[in-house]
Protein backbone atom coordinates (compact mmCIF):
# COMPACT_ATOMS: atom_id res chain seq x y z
CA UNK A 1 0.00 0.00 0.00
CA UNK A 2 1.64 3.07 -1.30
CA UNK A 3 1.58 6.32 1.36
CA UNK A 4 2.29 10.16 0.46
CA UNK A 5 5.51 10.99 1.19
CA UNK A 6 6.03 12.92 4.64
CA UNK A 7 7.10 16.11 2.65
CA UNK A 8 3.88 16.46 1.53
CA UNK A 9 1.42 19.11 2.80
CA UNK A 10 -1.91 20.60 2.18
CA UNK A 11 -2.33 24.70 1.40
CA UNK A 12 -3.56 25.85 4.83
CA UNK A 13 -3.59 29.34 3.39
CA UNK A 14 -6.30 27.78 0.74
CA UNK A 15 -8.28 25.61 3.89
CA UNK A 16 -8.27 28.91 6.26
CA UNK A 17 -9.23 30.96 3.77
CA UNK A 18 -12.16 28.53 3.01
CA UNK A 19 -13.35 28.22 7.13
CA UNK A 20 -13.58 32.38 6.97
CA UNK A 21 -15.32 32.45 3.59
CA UNK A 22 -17.59 30.28 4.72
CA UNK A 23 -18.32 31.91 8.36
CA UNK A 24 -19.42 35.12 6.19
CA UNK A 25 -22.56 33.30 5.48
CA UNK A 26 -24.96 33.32 8.82
CA UNK A 27 -22.90 35.83 10.84
CA UNK A 28 -23.46 35.54 14.91
CA UNK A 29 -23.98 38.88 17.05
CA UNK A 30 -20.10 38.39 18.23
CA UNK A 31 -17.74 37.07 15.35
CA UNK A 32 -18.90 33.51 15.81
CA UNK A 33 -22.23 31.60 13.49
CA UNK A 34 -25.85 31.06 13.69
CA UNK A 35 -26.06 29.29 11.02
CA UNK A 36 -28.46 26.31 12.51
CA UNK A 37 -30.10 23.34 10.74
CA UNK A 38 -31.82 24.16 7.41
CA UNK A 39 -32.66 27.77 7.77
CA UNK A 40 -32.04 30.00 5.56
CA UNK A 41 -28.42 30.47 5.82
CA UNK A 42 -27.62 27.04 6.26
CA UNK A 43 -29.19 26.73 2.48
CA UNK A 44 -27.10 29.14 1.52
CA UNK A 45 -23.84 27.39 3.16
CA UNK A 46 -24.62 24.34 1.17
CA UNK A 47 -25.11 26.08 -2.08
CA UNK A 48 -21.34 27.98 -1.39
CA UNK A 49 -19.99 24.42 -0.23
CA UNK A 50 -21.53 22.38 -3.41
CA UNK A 51 -19.83 25.30 -5.65
CA UNK A 52 -16.45 24.43 -4.44
CA UNK A 53 -17.15 20.78 -4.66
CA UNK A 54 -18.04 21.22 -8.20
CA UNK A 55 -14.94 23.34 -9.06
CA UNK A 56 -12.63 20.66 -7.39
CA UNK A 57 -14.09 17.96 -9.94
CA UNK A 58 -16.14 16.13 -7.73
CA UNK A 59 -19.73 15.12 -8.33
CA UNK A 60 -22.18 15.80 -5.57
CA UNK A 61 -24.92 13.55 -4.24
CA UNK A 62 -27.36 14.43 -1.69
CA UNK A 63 -29.97 11.80 0.09
CA UNK A 64 -33.27 11.97 1.80
CA UNK A 65 -31.59 13.73 4.50
CA UNK A 66 -30.41 16.29 3.08
CA UNK A 67 -26.78 14.84 3.47
CA UNK A 68 -24.16 16.05 0.97
CA UNK A 69 -21.39 13.42 -0.27
CA UNK A 70 -19.26 14.39 -2.80
CA UNK A 71 -17.02 12.02 -4.58
CA UNK A 72 -13.51 12.07 -6.35
CA UNK A 73 -13.60 8.91 -8.63
CA UNK A 74 -11.17 5.97 -7.57
CA UNK A 75 -8.97 4.00 -9.72
CA UNK A 76 -10.92 0.75 -9.17
CA UNK A 77 -14.45 1.48 -9.77
CA UNK A 78 -15.41 -2.05 -7.44
CA UNK A 79 -13.33 -0.09 -4.25
CA UNK A 80 -15.52 1.01 -1.51
CA UNK A 81 -14.86 5.03 -0.94
CA UNK A 82 -13.21 6.22 1.84
CA UNK A 83 -15.59 8.66 3.58
CA UNK A 84 -13.97 11.82 5.23
CA UNK A 85 -16.43 15.16 6.16
CA UNK A 86 -18.12 16.40 9.30
CA UNK A 87 -21.24 19.06 9.50
CA UNK A 88 -21.79 22.45 8.17
CA UNK A 89 -24.54 23.77 10.83
CA UNK A 90 -24.08 25.56 14.06
CA UNK A 91 -25.29 26.12 16.85
CA UNK A 92 -27.23 29.21 17.63
CA UNK A 93 -24.28 31.31 19.23
CA UNK A 94 -21.68 29.06 17.77
CA UNK A 95 -17.94 29.15 16.33
CA UNK A 96 -16.69 29.58 13.26
CA UNK A 97 -14.90 25.95 13.05
CA UNK A 98 -16.85 23.47 15.03
CA UNK A 99 -17.95 20.78 12.18
CA UNK A 100 -16.86 23.39 9.26
CA UNK A 101 -12.89 22.65 9.77
CA UNK A 102 -13.53 18.79 9.21
CA UNK A 103 -15.65 19.22 6.26
CA UNK A 104 -13.69 21.95 4.64
CA UNK A 105 -10.17 19.71 5.68
CA UNK A 106 -11.65 16.90 4.06
CA UNK A 107 -12.38 19.06 0.61
CA UNK A 108 -8.87 20.46 1.13
CA UNK A 109 -7.50 16.75 0.78
CA UNK A 110 -9.18 16.24 -2.78
CA UNK A 111 -7.71 19.70 -3.54
CA UNK A 112 -4.41 18.76 -2.86
CA UNK A 113 -4.66 15.95 -4.46
CA UNK A 114 -5.41 17.72 -7.29
CA UNK A 115 -3.17 19.55 -7.29
CA UNK A 116 -0.16 17.27 -7.05
CA UNK A 117 -2.01 14.93 -9.87
CA UNK A 118 -2.52 12.05 -6.98
CA UNK A 119 -4.77 9.37 -7.91
CA UNK A 120 -5.98 6.55 -5.79
CA UNK A 121 -7.81 3.01 -5.79
CA UNK A 122 -10.88 4.16 -3.74
CA UNK A 123 -12.57 6.91 -4.44
CA UNK A 124 -13.06 9.91 -1.71
CA UNK A 125 -16.22 11.07 -1.17
CA UNK A 126 -16.40 14.74 1.10
CA UNK A 127 -19.22 14.60 3.93
CA UNK A 128 -21.41 17.26 5.08
CA UNK A 129 -24.07 15.47 7.68
CA UNK A 130 -27.33 17.33 8.29
CA UNK A 131 -28.33 17.98 11.86
CA UNK A 132 -25.06 17.15 13.96
CA UNK A 133 -25.74 19.77 16.19
CA UNK A 134 -29.33 19.38 17.31
CA UNK A 135 -29.52 22.51 18.54
CA UNK A 136 -32.83 23.57 16.20
CA UNK A 137 -33.99 19.79 15.73
CA UNK A 138 -32.82 17.11 18.74
CA UNK A 139 -31.62 14.73 18.84
CA UNK A 140 -27.66 15.72 17.82
CA UNK A 141 -26.16 13.54 14.71
CA UNK A 142 -29.75 13.19 13.30
CA UNK A 143 -28.45 12.79 9.80
CA UNK A 144 -25.79 10.23 10.60
CA UNK A 145 -28.09 7.91 12.97
CA UNK A 146 -30.97 7.46 10.24
CA UNK A 147 -27.82 6.44 8.03
CA UNK A 148 -26.84 3.83 10.20
CA UNK A 149 -29.89 2.59 11.50
CA UNK A 150 -30.47 4.04 14.50
CA UNK A 151 -33.88 6.12 13.79
CA UNK A 152 -35.95 6.00 10.85
CA UNK A 153 -36.57 8.53 8.33
CA UNK A 154 -40.13 9.13 9.54
CA UNK A 155 -39.21 9.85 13.26
CA UNK A 156 -35.99 12.01 11.77
CA UNK A 157 -38.65 13.93 9.41
CA UNK A 158 -41.24 14.48 12.05
CA UNK A 159 -38.77 16.24 14.47
CA UNK A 160 -39.76 19.45 15.55
CA UNK A 161 -38.36 22.86 16.35
CA UNK A 162 -39.34 25.33 19.10
CA UNK A 163 -41.82 26.82 16.87
CA UNK A 164 -43.59 23.34 15.76
CA UNK A 165 -41.76 23.38 12.93
CA UNK A 166 -40.84 19.69 11.38
CA UNK A 167 -37.25 18.30 9.97
CA UNK A 168 -39.17 16.92 6.79
CA UNK A 169 -41.00 20.10 6.08
CA UNK A 170 -37.82 22.85 6.45
CA UNK A 171 -35.86 20.42 4.24
CA UNK A 172 -38.16 20.60 1.70
CA UNK A 173 -38.91 24.66 2.31
CA UNK A 174 -34.74 25.15 1.81
CA UNK A 175 -34.91 22.96 -1.44
CA UNK A 176 -32.32 20.34 0.07
CA UNK A 177 -34.07 17.19 0.21
CA UNK A 178 -32.12 15.00 -2.25
CA UNK A 179 -33.41 11.41 -3.70
CA UNK A 180 -31.16 9.05 -2.39
CA UNK A 181 -31.98 6.40 0.14
CA UNK A 182 -30.56 7.01 3.21
CA UNK A 183 -27.91 4.60 4.48
CA UNK A 184 -27.41 2.79 1.09
CA UNK A 185 -23.81 3.85 0.52
CA UNK A 186 -21.17 1.90 1.52
CA UNK A 187 -18.19 3.04 2.75
CA UNK A 188 -14.45 1.33 3.06
CA UNK A 189 -13.68 3.52 5.97
CA UNK A 190 -14.52 7.09 7.63
CA UNK A 191 -12.22 9.80 9.16
CA UNK A 192 -13.56 13.13 11.11
CA UNK A 193 -11.87 15.68 11.79
CA UNK A 194 -12.76 18.26 14.49
CA UNK A 195 -11.46 20.77 16.85
CA UNK A 196 -10.94 19.32 20.46
CA UNK A 197 -14.10 21.22 22.00
CA UNK A 198 -12.08 21.32 25.55
CA UNK A 199 -8.49 22.34 27.16
CA UNK A 200 -6.54 19.05 27.23
CA UNK A 201 -4.66 19.77 23.93
CA UNK A 202 -3.69 23.33 24.37
CA UNK A 203 -2.79 22.48 28.10
CA UNK A 204 -1.03 19.59 27.35
CA UNK A 205 1.05 21.15 24.74
CA UNK A 206 0.04 18.83 21.42
CA UNK A 207 -0.84 19.53 18.54
CA UNK A 208 -2.73 16.44 17.28
CA UNK A 209 -5.28 14.55 19.13
CA UNK A 210 -5.56 11.05 18.43
CA UNK A 211 -8.93 9.86 19.30
CA UNK A 212 -9.60 7.10 20.57
CA UNK A 213 -12.84 6.35 22.40
CA UNK A 214 -15.82 8.81 22.65
CA UNK A 215 -17.96 9.42 25.38
CA UNK A 216 -21.73 7.66 25.49
CA UNK A 217 -24.13 10.33 26.02
CA UNK A 218 -27.96 10.42 27.40
CA UNK A 219 -30.48 13.39 26.46
CA UNK A 220 -33.29 13.79 29.12
CA UNK A 221 -35.87 15.98 28.23
CA UNK A 222 -37.96 16.58 31.33
CA UNK A 223 -41.34 18.23 31.26
CA UNK A 224 -42.71 19.57 34.70
CA UNK A 225 -46.18 20.54 34.95
CA UNK A 226 -46.89 22.99 38.21
CA UNK A 227 -50.11 25.99 38.56
CA UNK A 228 -49.36 29.01 36.70
CA UNK A 229 -50.02 31.66 39.45
CA UNK A 230 -49.44 35.36 40.27
CA UNK A 231 -45.81 35.56 41.65
CA UNK A 232 -47.04 38.46 44.19
CA UNK A 233 -50.34 37.11 45.53
CA UNK A 234 -49.79 33.52 45.70
CA UNK A 235 -49.02 32.48 49.08
CA UNK A 236 -45.66 30.63 49.10
CA UNK A 237 -46.99 27.45 50.86
CA UNK A 238 -49.86 27.38 48.28
CA UNK A 239 -47.53 27.22 45.24
CA UNK A 240 -47.11 24.47 42.50
CA UNK A 241 -43.99 25.36 41.30
CA UNK A 242 -42.06 23.74 38.40
CA UNK A 243 -39.67 26.40 38.36
CA UNK A 244 -38.43 25.36 42.28
CA UNK A 245 -38.55 21.72 41.03
CA UNK A 246 -36.12 22.07 38.16
CA UNK A 247 -33.49 23.97 40.16
CA UNK A 248 -33.59 21.08 42.91
CA UNK A 249 -33.11 19.00 39.89
CA UNK A 250 -30.26 21.35 38.36
CA UNK A 251 -28.51 21.10 40.98
CA UNK A 252 -29.56 16.98 41.73
CA UNK A 253 -27.62 16.78 38.16
CA UNK A 254 -24.46 18.04 39.54
CA UNK A 255 -24.59 16.11 42.47
CA UNK A 256 -24.75 12.63 40.67
CA UNK A 257 -22.38 13.46 37.64
CA UNK A 258 -20.20 14.65 40.65
CA UNK A 259 -20.10 11.73 42.36
CA UNK A 260 -19.44 9.70 39.03
CA UNK A 261 -16.25 11.15 38.73
CA UNK A 262 -14.10 10.62 37.00
CA UNK A 263 -14.61 10.79 33.70
CA UNK A 264 -18.04 11.61 33.82
CA UNK A 265 -20.24 15.08 33.61
CA UNK A 266 -23.53 16.19 33.53
CA UNK A 267 -25.83 19.87 32.91
CA UNK A 268 -28.51 21.26 31.37
CA UNK A 269 -28.02 23.92 28.00
CA UNK A 270 -31.56 24.23 27.11
CA UNK A 271 -34.55 25.60 29.59
CA UNK A 272 -37.88 26.48 28.57
CA UNK A 273 -40.62 28.11 30.69
CA UNK A 274 -44.16 28.88 29.88
CA UNK A 275 -45.81 31.47 30.30
CA UNK A 276 -42.32 32.86 30.53
CA UNK A 277 -43.73 36.03 32.36
CA UNK A 278 -42.00 38.11 34.89
CA UNK A 279 -45.05 37.81 37.08
CA UNK A 280 -46.20 34.41 36.66
CA UNK A 281 -45.25 31.01 38.05
CA UNK A 282 -44.42 28.39 35.17
CA UNK A 283 -47.12 26.42 34.66
CA UNK A 284 -44.19 24.19 32.32
CA UNK A 285 -41.14 24.03 32.46
CA UNK A 286 -38.99 22.12 29.78
CA UNK A 287 -35.43 21.28 29.74
CA UNK A 288 -32.98 18.79 28.70
CA UNK A 289 -30.50 17.49 30.86
CA UNK A 290 -27.25 16.05 29.24
CA UNK A 291 -24.76 13.39 30.60
CA UNK A 292 -21.85 11.63 29.86
CA UNK A 293 -19.00 9.45 30.34
CA UNK A 294 -16.97 6.67 28.21
CA UNK A 295 -18.17 4.26 31.07
CA UNK A 296 -21.45 2.37 29.54
CA UNK A 297 -22.44 1.11 33.49
CA UNK A 298 -21.66 4.49 34.72
CA UNK A 299 -24.04 5.95 32.03
CA UNK A 300 -26.60 3.96 32.65
CA UNK A 301 -26.28 4.39 36.47
CA UNK A 302 -26.63 8.06 35.73
CA UNK A 303 -29.55 7.95 33.94
CA UNK A 304 -31.35 5.64 36.39
CA UNK A 305 -30.51 7.74 39.51
CA UNK A 306 -31.60 11.22 38.12
CA UNK A 307 -34.93 10.15 36.41
CA UNK A 308 -35.74 8.60 40.06
CA UNK A 309 -34.45 11.51 41.80
CA UNK A 310 -36.38 13.66 39.71
CA UNK A 311 -39.31 12.04 40.08
CA UNK A 312 -39.10 12.32 44.21
CA UNK A 313 -38.37 15.80 43.62
CA UNK A 314 -40.95 16.74 41.74
CA UNK A 315 -43.46 14.35 43.90
CA UNK A 316 -42.44 16.13 47.17
CA UNK A 317 -43.73 19.57 45.59
CA UNK A 318 -46.81 18.66 44.11
CA UNK A 319 -45.55 18.90 40.74
CA UNK A 320 -46.76 16.55 37.25
CA UNK A 321 -43.03 14.87 36.36
CA UNK A 322 -42.35 13.42 32.84
CA UNK A 323 -39.48 12.07 30.86
CA UNK A 324 -38.42 11.69 27.00
CA UNK A 325 -35.45 10.00 26.04
CA UNK A 326 -34.57 12.55 22.96
CA UNK A 327 -30.58 11.81 22.83
CA UNK A 328 -28.24 8.60 22.72
CA UNK A 329 -25.80 6.55 22.00
CA UNK A 330 -23.71 4.43 23.86
CA UNK A 331 -19.90 4.73 24.32
CA UNK A 332 -17.99 4.13 21.04
CA UNK A 333 -14.20 2.40 20.86
CA UNK A 334 -12.79 3.33 16.90
CA UNK A 335 -11.02 1.10 14.93
CA UNK A 336 -7.58 0.66 16.22
CA UNK A 337 -5.84 0.30 12.24
CA UNK A 338 -7.37 3.44 11.73
CA UNK A 339 -6.05 4.96 15.31
CA UNK A 340 -2.96 3.85 14.51
CA UNK A 341 -2.71 4.98 10.97
CA UNK A 342 -3.55 8.71 12.31
CA UNK A 343 -0.70 8.19 15.29
CA UNK A 344 1.83 7.15 12.36
CA UNK A 345 0.81 10.22 10.61
CA UNK A 346 1.48 12.68 13.18
CA UNK A 347 5.16 10.86 13.89
CA UNK A 348 5.86 10.56 10.69
CA UNK A 349 4.92 14.48 9.72
CA UNK A 350 7.00 15.46 13.81
CA UNK A 351 3.60 16.85 14.93
CA UNK A 352 3.20 16.64 18.84
CA UNK A 353 0.13 14.12 19.65
CA UNK A 354 -1.46 12.48 22.45
CA UNK A 355 -4.38 9.74 22.50
CA UNK A 356 -7.80 11.15 23.90
CA UNK A 357 -10.91 10.69 24.52
CA UNK A 358 -13.97 12.81 22.71
CA UNK A 359 -15.63 14.00 25.31
CA UNK A 360 -18.53 15.58 22.78
CA UNK A 361 -21.08 13.20 20.42
CA UNK A 362 -19.89 13.31 16.69
CA UNK A 363 -21.44 11.91 13.26
CA UNK A 364 -18.27 9.36 13.74
CA UNK A 365 -19.77 7.64 16.50
CA UNK A 366 -22.90 6.44 14.44
CA UNK A 367 -20.55 5.78 11.15
CA UNK A 368 -18.53 3.77 13.53
CA UNK A 369 -21.56 1.03 13.31
CA UNK A 370 -21.59 1.19 9.96
CA UNK A 371 -17.44 1.40 8.68
CA UNK A 372 -13.90 1.24 10.49
CA UNK A 373 -14.12 5.11 11.53
CA UNK A 374 -11.83 7.63 13.56
CA UNK A 375 -10.99 11.21 14.08
CA UNK A 376 -8.28 13.25 13.96
CA UNK A 377 -8.93 16.84 16.50
CA UNK A 378 -6.50 19.73 16.99
CA UNK A 379 -6.34 22.10 20.17
CA UNK A 380 -9.01 25.22 20.61
CA UNK A 381 -8.24 28.39 22.85
CA UNK A 382 -9.12 27.31 25.99
CA UNK A 383 -11.14 24.68 25.17
CA UNK A 384 -14.28 26.85 24.25
CA UNK A 385 -16.81 25.78 22.39
CA UNK A 386 -20.29 25.90 21.28
CA UNK A 387 -19.47 30.14 21.98
CA UNK A 388 -19.30 32.12 19.51
CA UNK A 389 -15.50 33.25 20.97
CA UNK A 390 -14.49 29.95 19.71
CA UNK A 391 -10.73 30.18 18.11
CA UNK A 392 -8.02 27.93 16.86
CA UNK A 393 -4.92 28.88 14.93
CA UNK A 394 -4.31 28.65 10.97
CA UNK A 395 -1.42 26.63 12.47
CA UNK A 396 -3.60 24.19 14.22
CA UNK A 397 -5.88 23.62 11.86
CA UNK A 398 -3.06 22.49 8.94
CA UNK A 399 -1.23 20.13 11.46
CA UNK A 400 -4.37 18.65 11.66
CA UNK A 401 -5.56 18.99 8.47
CA UNK A 402 -1.78 17.47 7.14
CA UNK A 403 -2.52 14.26 9.32
CA UNK A 404 -6.07 14.04 7.66
CA UNK A 405 -4.80 13.94 4.75
CA UNK A 406 -2.02 11.25 5.09
CA UNK A 407 -4.07 9.23 7.00
CA UNK A 408 -7.11 9.47 4.29
CA UNK A 409 -4.74 9.14 1.54
CA UNK A 410 -2.51 5.73 3.03
CA UNK A 411 -6.32 4.33 3.18
CA UNK A 412 -7.78 5.37 -0.04
CA UNK A 413 -4.42 3.71 -1.95
CA UNK A 414 -2.47 6.09 -4.14
CA UNK A 415 -2.07 4.54 -7.77
CA UNK A 416 1.87 4.44 -8.61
Amino acid sequence: MAAPGENLRINADRLWDAIHEMAEIGPGVAGGNNRQTLTDEDGQGRHLFRRWCEEAGLTMGVDKMGTMFATRPGADPDALPVYVGSHLDTQPTGGRYDGVLGVLAGLEVVRTLNDLGIRTRHPIVVTNWANEEGARFAPAMLASGVFAGVHSLDYAYGRKDLDGKTYGEELKRIGWQGDEEVGARRMHAYFEYHIEQGPILEAEDRQIGVVTHCQGLWWLEFTLTGKEAHTGSTPMAMRVNAGLAMARIFEMVQEVAMAAQPGAVGGVGQVKFSPNSRNVLPGTVIFTVDIRTPDQAKLNRMRAEIETRAAAISAELGVGCSVEAVGHFDPVTFDPVLVERVRAAADKLGYSHMDIVSGAGHDACWAAKVAPATMVMCPCVDGLSHNEAEDISKEWAAAGADVLFHAVVETAEIVE
